[in-house]
């Protein structure tokens, strides 16, 4: 079987000849330039509202082309399939239907059967590959996850990056290898019973390598920034071929590549006051696809605003926006509970860690329209109460929450591991959909760093603006300590950010990856089943101050009941839970009396 995405720009294969079409309305002329040393060019004819296209014969898949705008340099194509010599290179004509699927008949897996892995491609492996990832999928699959998350792809400048500074939006990173690579990943998960879902970015393009200034300034909106560079113009004049341009984007991936679902990536950041919203309009297109091919493909937000509205479901319990959103308040809740950090953000969650984290669990957000002091007094968030728990994707660590630390450190090596223990079961166990981020299952002694590889100057600003980001916590506010931040675009940084894949054998990786293995296959036995038919979120309660029960009623009638103690003392004369015990981290513990610290009980029951 064979996939392709038609798109109305860039390079489009039709048979013997290749169509290409760039907008440029910042442009009198336009030309591509095919070949190396023996480069012909060809005119594009100029069209309506900036448009300019040519159909070009003997520019067969493989060959290299670029656009050069009226007197300017070659530049390559904003919307390339693949970019083998960087993003400031030539780009190459690809034909998606060259490609042969071998499992085709997958058709993906429900939202409520969803345990994510978040990984990056580049530290995930030793090789950092999409070839080498695909050696571990047997892994993940035994481990009980059924969805792989990959961090942003999009080719970005030099050989190393987050992802979070992709220029060329529709063209794999060559330093993970070629579209048939990044294909044959995902081919490969579906073929273990594994969905694959995109992390991208449509709130902004990186610092470097976009070239889309010169010749389409409408692209952006100057009235608006965003804290990584000009804001897209979604909403203003012009703004249609730049709206088609995410859509088809969003659209590409999951029908050229066969993705599962998208993570959209900060949508808080993306400026539209236009109606319907991007966001919106690319929702209504992935449901639209979903529909067409009879797939399950699901829609994930990033969204610091907590608008529960964009998270409403139909009368059938399908979401009519976005599949979920990442739950950032559990994270910061539970952070604090477990590590006793209140810096930064972690000040909004320092006075009741415990009720926000219950609250988090029963009821998806911590902030439901609160004000937040870190946000100076501003209100943040919607009332999500009535949301399902699949609304929401919970977790303990990310890449955000790991790596925007000054020196990249896990959670086990910053919390009680028992603590962690705790946190890790309330997660893993509630009806909420879960997510890793790549190594915690093992306890990974691996840092995950900021890495980049930016051009001189602007690498020099990278390093100096990341040591100055931490001059608001106490302890790097001395230049010298400022000074041991890892510098972002050094080699090493990137390095020791690669796990060690030695660590799942070691003694304390072993016993950490058989209590993640058995958290998985008891959500998957007990939990996951249930979470078909509709539902609202849940109730609970603290009690003592270290005491936290919550209560879930699932779709068929059974309730999902968790005792919590998180306090490093004996907590006495504990409530028994009703119901059958599915999970205590210490034996006889749902039978009530004194409970351990940082005890935690599941039990489920037949509800009236």
């Amino acid at each position: 079987m064979k996939f392709a995405h038609r798109m109305p720009f860039g390079a489009e294969v039709e048979g013997s000849i290749t169509r290409f079409r760039l907008w440029a309305p910042g442009a009198h002329a336009v030309n591509v330039v095919l070949g190396g040393e023996s480069a012909s060019t060809h005119p594009l004819v100029a069209q309506e509202d900036g448009w300019f296209e040519a159909r070009v014969s003997g520019a067969a898949p493989g060959a290299h082309y670029a656009f050069r705008c009226d007197d300017g340099e070659p530049r390559p194509d904003p919307a390339s399939r693949f970019n083998p010599e960087g993003v400031h290179g030539a780009s190459t004509v690809v034909d998606p239907m060259a490609f042969d699927w071998q499992h085709e008949r997958w058709r993906g897996r429900p939202w409520e059967q969803a345990v994510l892995y978040e990984l990056h491609v580049g530290t995930f492996t030793r090789a950092g590959t999409f070839a080498a990832a695909v050696e571990r999928l047997d892994y993940l699959a035994d481990l009980g996850v059924t969805a792989v998350e990959l961090m942003p792809v999009a080719a970005f400048p030099g050989a190393r990056n987050w992802g979070y500074d992709g220029v060329l939006a529709f063209a794999p990173a060559t330093c993970y290898g070629t579209p048939e690579d990044l294909k044959r990943l995902v081919d490969e998960a579906h073929a273990r019973g594994l969905m694959m879902l995109l992390d991208v970015v449509y709130n902004h393009f990186g610092p470097e390598g976009n070239y889309l200034h010169a010749y389409a300034p409408q692209f952006f909106d100057p009235g608006h920034a965003t804290p990584w560079g000009p804001a897209i113009n979604f909403g203003g004049e012009k703004s249609r071929a730049v709206r088609d341009f995410f859509v088809h984007n969003a659209l590409y991936w999951l029908d050229e590549y066969r993705f599962d679902g998208l993570r959209l990536d900060a949508v808080h950041a993306i400026v539209d006051e236009s109606t319907p919203d991007i966001v919106i309009e690319i929702a209504d297109a992935v449901h639209a696809l979903a529909e067409r091919e009879q797939r399950h493909v699901h829609l994930v937000l990033e969204n610091d605003r907590n608008e529960a509205r964009r998270l409403v479901r139909d009368a059938a319990c399908q979401p009519r926006q976005a599949t979920a959103q990442w739950n950032d308040d559990i994270h910061h809740a539970l952070h604090v509970l477990v590590t006793g950090e209140r810096d930064g953000y972690y000040a909004d969650y320092a006075a009741r860690p415990l009720w926000m984290f219950g609250r988090c669990l029963a009821q998806g957000f911590a902030y439901q329209g609160e004000p937040s002091p870190f946000r100076g007094g501003a209100a943040r968030g919607e009332p999500s109460a009535r949301l399902p728990p699949g609304a929401f994707v919970s977790f303990t660590q990310t890449h955000d929450q790991v790596g925007n630390r000054a020196f990249g450190e896990r959670l086990v090596a910053l919390a009680d591991p028992r603590a962690l223990r705790a946190a890790v079961a309330c997660v893993l166990l509630a009806p909420a959909q879960p997510m890793l981020f790549m190594g915690e299952e093992f306890g990974a002694t691996t840092p995950f760093l900021f890495f980049c590889d930016f051009g001189a100057d602007l690498a020099q600003a990278v390093s100096q603006g990341r040591r100055k980001e931490f001059e608001r916590f106490e302890r790097f506010r001395n230049p010298a300590e400022q000074a041991k931040i890892p510098d972002p675009n050094a080699v090493g940084t990137f390095e020791v950010s690669r796990l060690d894949w030695k660590d799942p054998e070691s003694e304390k990786g072993s016993v950490w990856l058989a209590f993640y293995r058995r958290c998985l296959a008891l959500r998957r036995q007990h939990v996951a089943r249930h979470l078909r038919a509709a539902m609202a979120g849940g109730s609970f309660e603290v009690a003592r101050e270290t005491l936290l029960r919550v209560r879930w009623v699932l779709g068929d009638g059974v309730a999902l009941h968790l005792g919590a103690h998180f306090g490093p003392a004996d907590a006495t004369d504990v409530e028994a839970l009703p119901g059958t015990s599915i999970y205590e981290s210490d034996p006889g513990l749902a039978a009530g009396g004194a409970w351990p610290p940082y005890a935690v009980v599941f039990s489920v029951e037949q509800s009236s």
